[in-house]
């Protein structure tokens, strides 16, 4: 299955398209961009990124939405969250990737090696997830662009670090460090069921906007913590060692590099050693 869109492939599989992407990303045609996309001259890209990305909508659904953003923002009417205290659930719709968090600080996605201080650039932080686990949730085009808590618990402060807006698809992954490159927020949560968990949601290509509700707060489990604007995102958990066990056949597909399907609120792991 290829989940690299069209114009993913041509902007980083292609010699003409990597010459475009680097003049979109030094210019600021990302401003132009969301500009447009929350004005209602977007309105007509509402059928057609539905029927693109096989979102149904009736066309009353369709008139409804003022703009573009409109659309990508728009809720669920309902969502099954698993409540069992020690069950790890999703935070948002996607597809689901693993890595070991080594004792140096780097893990590997996408045959890029990535330094957890450069993701979150503080250094004691990033020492504390040594051998831990870090689980990368990667939002479509077909999803909803919200994500929840997956504990009760504390949230402290948003940290906001400004970058690039590369795609998140498989194919950017493998030619440019974009975890650390592009546009992200962090936040450390003191969960009740798995210890000390960051955090980190990314942006993607061109318009990747990140909303976070709250800061320095108690939350709780499948409340909204906040939302991507106008493009397809990424979710970033770290946990500390042995803190969380992803359910076997979750964990059998993606320790093998693979990615697997997940919906916000589904049951992927348990707390602790107690798989």
């Amino acid at each position: 299955m290829n989940r690299n869109s069209l114009a993913v492939r041509f902007l980083y599989g292609t010699v003409p398209g990597r010459a475009i992407l680097k003049l979109i990303l030094n210019t600021h045609a990302d401003r132009l961009a969301v500009w447009f996309l929350c004005s209602p001259l977007s309105r007509p890209l509402v059928g057609w990124y539905a029927k693109r990305n096989s979102i149904h909508l009736s066309s009353r659904q369709k008139s409804s939405f003022r703009s573009f953003r409109a659309f990508f923002v728009r809720e669920r009417e309902s969502v099954s969250v698993d409540l069992e205290p020690d069950h790890l659930i999703s935070p948002c719709d996607g597809w689901l990737s693993a890595c070991p968090i080594w004792e140096d600080s780097t893990f590997v996605i996408k045959d890029s090696c990535y330094r957890l201080t450069d993701l979150l650039q503080d250094e004691e932080l990033a020492r504390s997830f040594h051998g831990g686990d870090c689980l990368i949730f990667r939002l479509c085009p077909s999803d909803y662009h919200h994500y929840c808590y997956i504990d009760d618990g504390y949230q402290g402060e948003n940290h906001s670090i400004p970058g690039a807006l590369h795609s998140v698809q498989p194919l950017a992954c493998e030619r440019f460090p974009v975890y650390t490159r592009n546009r992200r927020c962090w936040t450390l949560m003191a969960t009740e069921h798995f210890g000390p968990v960051a955090q980190v949601e990314v942006g993607a290509l061109i318009v990747g906007g990140i909303v976070n509700q709250w800061e320095n707060t108690q939350v709780f489990k499948g409340l909204e913590k906040g939302r991507f604007e106008l493009a397809g995102s990424t979710v970033v958990l770290l946990f500390q060692r042995g803190r969380v066990h992803l359910r076997p056949h979750i964990g059998d597909i993606v320790t093998q590099g693979a990615e697997y399907r997940v919906t916000q609120g589904m049951w992927i792991g348990t707390g602790g050693s107690t798989v």
